[in-house]
């Protein structure tokens, strides 16, 4: 029997990234660091949906995907869902979705910061990079304003 799976949709996986997109809207509305991230089943049912509350909980360990997979909940296993996010995830949130062998990452932008997504592809996990205008330009212009908060959250 075949495990082969087919791709992701990239229709889906751009209507699964607006809701990513509007958690890093509400993220940054809330005075924090404007990433959002979802955790969906692959055929597109939300389970749960978060954003980096960083500064709102002063809390370093609430990164997006963090927060959308503890409010997705309990499941007996993760290769059938996919982590939604806005920027390419960094090691911490690369580990996550290896630790629990989340089958696929969507990501809306890696130029302005590439984590461990390359890792994870090279690792089995399905990553499309959607390269998405409006991922960048939110968290550019939150740089620009904010650029002391960045570097603390990128660990520089």
């Amino acid at each position: 029997m075949s495990t082969t799976r087919e791709p992701l949709d990239l229709d889906l996986a751009r209507t699964m990234l607006r809701t990513a997109y509007d958690e890093a809207v509400r993220g940054r509305d809330e005075g924090g660091i404007p990433i959002g991230a979802a955790l969906f089943t692959r055929d597109g049912v939300l389970l749960g949906s978060g954003h980096n509350r960083r500064i709102q909980e002063d809390d370093a360990s609430v990164h997006a995907e963090t927060d959308a997979f503890r409010r997705a909940g309990r499941r007996r296993g993760y290769r059938d869902t996919v982590m939604v996010t806005t920027l390419s995830p960094c090691w911490y949130c690369s580990g996550l979705v290896r630790q629990f062998n989340i089958g696929a990452v969507v990501v809306g932008e890696a130029e302005t910061f590439s984590g461990g997504h390359e890792w994870l592809a090279d690792n089995g996990v399905e990553v499309l990079v959607l390269d998405d205008p409006a991922c960048k330009e939110i968290l550019r212009t939150f740089i620009a304003e904010r650029p002391e908060v960045w570097d603390e959250d990128i660990g520089l």
